[in-house]
């Protein structure tokens, strides 16, 4: 599996550490609560409200710069809106993943 990394963030910071500092700070925050939501929606069996889930956290995946990653989020997140629950371990992997690589931050 792809691991996360601060390429795009570095990038979108152009050398300013306070700018990329703000970007990971913002992530660190969002990511959690965005993925608990997440989970609440699937539990419930609210997989409109997931593929909308899905679509925020695709942000997430894409500034970390899992490409392959994002490509998954997509079907999955299309998959949630025809009521197919196909894609969701590979997705859950891709969240403990980002939230393992958050921790390290």
């Amino acid at each position: 599996m792809e691991q996360p990394n601060l390429s795009y963030i570095n990038e979108l910071s152009g050398g300013n550490n306070d700018f990329k500092s703000k970007l990971i700070a913002i992530i660190k925050k969002e990511f959690p609560e965005e993925k608990e939501i997440y989970f609440k929606n699937f539990k419930a069996k609210n997989f409109k409200a997931s593929a909308e889930n899905v679509h925020k956290l695709k942000h997430k995946i894409s500034i970390l710069g899992l490409e392959k990653s994002y490509k998954i989020a997509e079907e999955f997140e299309d998959n949630l809106k025809e009521n197919s629950v196909t894609g969701f371990e590979t997705f859950n992997k891709i969240l403990q993943t980002i939230t393992d690589y958050l921790k390290m931050l």
